[in-house]
């Protein structure tokens, strides 16, 4: 019996080597893995051996040869098989151990240049593979150092069953799909390719699924790390399904208005439409409950940010999870702490704030490095994907389209309301005051609800800071819309409430019955040509 070993990571490989050379294999080898085996006293012969040809071209040919692939893919059962390897002096090949170059791993350094990233592709791995993996009745193919004990004790019973050699050779093809999708998505620069190459990799098996009879498991692209891959759980249960989810919207609208080096998604388009308007406050808290957020808010300190969130929503954000775009401090850590939360994320705790969080032993306590922003989302959809860009870009335009001219003093706002509502899912209204959601609404299947809700929503938060000395009592002045207002009702239940600014696309149909109405009813409205629909 003869084994093919050669492997870039080299974890259990000598025990698998010292199994077989002590059941009577013969081993090749090639380059490194034949001086690992032989510096563990193990006896291997080099590929160029069987091959009767020296490697070459700096290592990219050593393998790619008849002897190796005819020794793996002849059918045993087939006489004309084993003729043929007999007449060209060819010995065939039970097992082949190997696995890839790290292009995977590689892929990850921003900083690799092109050549350096073509040379970890791999290519006689993959062919050997292939070769055994096409061969699988005959010959075993192994590419996980989790799978080597499994066939040891198969081979140590007398034979690897077919169904385990099945199982493996699904598994380098599962391998290899992902390894070659991920070099198409470095060579591709098309978007949308008419064969899209999706590289992820398992990395968690959850619980259950969205319900309790669902099962679920998280994968991560191998490539470049998302948000959630970059996260470090620093105490508490593990993340469910719905945990998961929740945590990727609540972070992202989080890191929307700013984390680190990344600058808020507001601010290219507001330089270059409102170069006069000063920055947001820097600080964002949201808490999010349903994959949505219950309340958002800016502050200059995470206190006044935290207090504001809060007071969007207080029912709702019971059991839901709360991020913050900055270091979490001990004062709001004890706020957090009077509350049930699923998760609390940040970039980071002080130390005192992590001792106070972790008295509850099951709130998940997840520390969020600074990630790359997502480029495209996928949404699955019954036998495919949809694919679109990441919605980035805040507004088009800032058109003031009625007679009376927003106030300086809500052009903030009115920034800040159109930020968080593209976060909240559609049909969806934000009310705001102080860069905070005084009232929100998510999800409604007509605007005209949507707004209701919101505006209801609004008064009683305001009516409650109002009795508890917080605030003035004056009604919210902004309202900011997902998208535009295809009747004037919208306009005409905002202005009975209050409100005196409205941001929104534009690009009903009726856009001048809007405009008319706010025209009549004293309210300055801005169209900013971009929706925002979050489904």
């Amino acid at each position: 019996m003869k084994a093919l070993i050669s492997v870039y990571n080299k974890d259990g490989i000598i025990e698998l080597a010292e199994f077989l050379h002590e059941a009577g294999w013969e081993i090749l080898s090639t380059g490194g893995t034949a001086r690992h085996l032989k510096e563990h006293n193990l006896s291997a012969a080099d590929v160029s051996q069987a091959t009767g040809f020296p490697e070459c071209l700096d290592g990219r040919v050593k393998t790619l040869h008849p002897a190796i692939h005819a020794g793996l893919l002849a059918k045993r059962d087939d006489p004309a098989h084993t003729e043929t390897l007999k007449e060209h002096a060819i010995s065939p090949i039970d097992l082949v151990c190997v696995n890839l170059y790290p292009f995977l791993e590689k892929a990850r350094q921003a900083d690799a240049s092109f050549d350096e990233m073509i040379e970890f592709i791999d290519i006689g791995g993959p062919a050997m593979l292939r070769s055994a993996a096409k061969n699988c009745k005959d010959v075993i193919a192994l590419t996980d150092p989790d799978d080597y004990a499994d066939v040891i004790a198969g081979l140590k019973a007398g034979a690897v069953p077919f169904e385990t050699r099945k199982k493996l050779a699904g598994k380098v093809f599962a391998l290899t799909s992902a390894y070659d999708a991920a070099i198409a998505r470095f060579l591709l620069e098309e978007e949308y390719p008419d064969y899209y190459p999706l590289s992820v990799k398992k990395a968690q098996e959850m619980r259950y699924g969205e319900n309790g009879h669902q099962s679920a498991s998280l994968y991560f692209h191998t490539g470049k790390k998302g948000a959630i891959a970059s996260m470090i759980q620093l105490h508490g249960k593990e993340l469910s399904y719905n945990n998961v989810r929740d945590l990727d919207v609540a972070w992202k609208t989080a890191c929307s208005f700013g984390l680190g080096r990344e600058k808020p998604f507001y601010q290219d388009d507001t330089a270059r439409l409102l170069p006069d308007v000063p920055p947001l406050p820097p600080i964002c808290c949201v808490a999010v409950k349903h994959n949505t957020p219950c309340g958002i808010s800016l502050g200059d300190t995470l206190a006044e940010a935290y207090e504001k969130t809060y007071a969007c929503d207080p029912v709702s954000i019971f059991g839901g999870i709360v991020a913050c775009n900055t270091r979490i401090d001990a004062q709001t850590a004890e706020k957090l702490n009077e509350l049930f939360l699923e998760i609390v994320v940040a970039p980071d705790f002080e130390e005192e704030a992590l001792a106070i969080l972790k008295r509850k032993k099951n709130v998940r306590i997840m520390k969020a490095p600074l990630a790359p922003r997502q480029k495209q989302e996928f949404v699955s959809v019954d036998g495919g994907l949809l694919i679109q860009s990441a919605d980035q870009r805040l507004m088009e335009k800032w058109d003031v389209v009625t007679t009376l001219k927003p106030e300086k003093r809500d052009i903030q706002d009115m920034i800040f309301g159109m930020q968080a509502v593209a976060y909240v899912k559609s049909n969806a209204i934000l009310i705001t005051q102080n860069c905070a959601a005084v009232g929100m609404s998510a999800g409604e299947t007509n605007r005209i609800w949507a707004v209701e809700m919101a505006l209801s929503r609004g008064a009683h938060v305001i009516e409650t800071a109002c009795k508890m000395g917080r605030g003035s009592g004056d009604p919210a002045r902004t309202l900011a819309s997902d998208a535009f207002f295809p009747f004037p009702d919208v306009v005409e239940a905002a202005a009975a409430a209050g409100v005196k600014t409205i941001i929104q696309p534009g690009g009903s149909i009726k856009d001048n019955l809007s405009i008319e109405a706010a025209n009549a009813l004293g309210i300055a409205m801005v169209f900013t040509g971009t929706r925002h629909f979050k489904h």
